[in-house]
């Protein structure tokens, strides 16, 4: 979940909450269960609730020894000079972390979460990265080119769903990766309600979904507070505003062999 814009006149309130606070805790930990969550028995608000809080359940709590390696939060220059923000701020504009799902059907798999404000662009998307199978049939020709499949959800802007996978060329021996595009706008129009409209509109109806139960609001505070616990003595990492967050970030993916996926290539797609 990516911002573009900085603080701006809001400082008075960030600069006490700061991105974990403000944005994984609630938004991020929401979207992770939805995404992770088993079928529900069916479309109650309490059996969807169920599967989500299931899956916060699973993720163990994080312990301080492997905070450091799993971890970065991060301010971006200026910060500190915004109106109503402390000079000597230690408050995180920027926070990336890994986490485990502890369960059958995600044992080994990384999760990563990273959100901050004064980035590259606006967006917020999910990225499922598949498997790369192996690539015996292909390798004599091909190497170890063929990209891993990905599935893009979009949730803003230009809400959608993107299946990028690999094609060979047609008449050469090159393979390169392609999209399929799903685009609601284009689908269905250009309105679709906004985030605080569709909720305002399920409480007006009674419709609970969408909200966060007190065990799940318990569980979300239980790994962002032992996070911020072991940040207490942790160095603050800077970025350049407009830019995609702190070297450190991109260092702990690539510590797992992997890479955060480039959100500006899929903004000009």
């Amino acid at each position: 979940m990516a911002e573009k814009e900085g603080v701006g006149t809001r400082g008075a309130f960030y600069d006490g909450v700061g991105a974990m606070r403000d944005m994984v805790q609630n938004h991020m930990m929401q979207l992770l269960s939805i995404t992770a969550m088993e079928p529900p028995a069916n479309l109650s608000s309490e059996s969807i609730r169920d599967e989500k809080v299931k899956v916060l359940r699973s993720i163990p709590t994080p312990r301080a020894e492997v905070i450091p390696a799993s971890t970065v939060r991060a301010q971006y220059d200026g910060y500190r000079q915004a109106d109503r923000v402390s000079p000597d701020s230690s408050t995180e504009t920027y926070a990336a972390l890994k986490l485990q799902i502890d369960n059958w059907r995600w044992s080994g798999v990384p999760f990563y979460l990273r959100t901050g404000k004064a980035l590259s662009t606006r967006a917020s998307e999910i990225v499922v990265v598949f498997r790369r199978p192996p690539a015996a049939l292909f390798r004599a020709e091909f190497g170890d080119l063929l990209h891993r499949n990905a599935m893009h959800i979009r949730l803003q802007p230009d809400e959608g769903v993107h299946l990028c996978f690999n094609a060979k060329q047609p008449g050469r021996s090159s393979v390169q990766p392609v999209d399929m595009e799903f685009c609601y706008s284009t689908e269905f129009g250009s309105y679709s309600p906004e985030a605080y409209e569709r909720l305002l509109g399920d409480a007006i109806y009674g419709d609970s979904t969408l909200f966060t139960r007190a065990d799940e609001v318990l569980e979300a505070w239980r790994i962002v507070d032992s996070i911020r616990d072991g940040w207490k003595n942790s160095p603050m990492a800077k970025y350049p505003t407009g830019s995609w967050g702190p070297a450190e970030s991109d260092r702990m993916l690539q510590a797992d062999g992997n890479n955060w996926v480039d959100l500006d290539a899929r903004a000009k797609a």
